[in-house]
């Protein structure tokens, strides 16, 4: 049975058994108790206030993934990608119309540490939703293809810059060698 002390207008469970309850008569007319109350809470009940990590794993060994770059947000500029996620083609259409890029909330690039294959790789990140309130986040990983960097944005071109003409790339590979 829990005894259940009332401290400050609020309601304690005695369950430790270390509430010392003093009678004390003041100056005053009236007659109260006071209550020390040194309640010490576990751990696992104990609100969390740090941020929990990012339940990233690999999907090799299963063990956890490290974070080695920041995040490159995807965008969609054309209707096709769109309805890859759902979009219905009137829709899709309207939205590339109306905005040359549309940013897709959720997905991302990023580069990940794999403590067991010691080595790192680019995945690419959805997170999917969640199905109850206080749940943790859920990601589904999968490796990078190559036409998915053309989305991403503040991504480096792999070919160079490509406002940049032809003769001035080749003179300055000349100049590096």
């Amino acid at each position: 049975m829990v005894e259940i002390i009332q401290f400050r207008s609020k309601l304690y469970p005695n369950t430790l058994g270390n509430i010392e309850v003093f009678n004390y008569l003041g100056s005053s007319p009236c007659r109260f108790l006071r209550v020390s109350l040194t309640i010490v809470a576990k751990r696992s009940t104990r609100n969390r206030k740090r941020s929990q990590r990012r339940a990233l794993y690999c999907p090799i060994h299963g063990c956890y993934l490290d974070s080695a770059s920041r995040k490159y947000p995807l965008y969609a500029d054309r209707p096709e990608h769109l309805q890859q996620r759902g979009f219905n083609r009137k829709k899709a259409l309207t939205l590339v119309n109306s905005c040359t890029a549309v940013p897709i909330q959720g997905e991302w690039l990023e580069a990940l540490w794999c403590e067991e294959c010691q080595e790192t790789q680019w995945y690419h990140i959805k997170q999917l939703p969640q199905t109850e309130p206080n749940q943790r986040r859920r990601y589904e990983l999968s490796l990078a293809p190559i036409p998915l960097w053309k989305q991403a944005s503040g991504v480096i071109h792999p070919g160079g810059n490509p406002s940049v003409g032809e003769f001035t790339r080749r003179e300055a590979r000349k100049r590096r060698a």
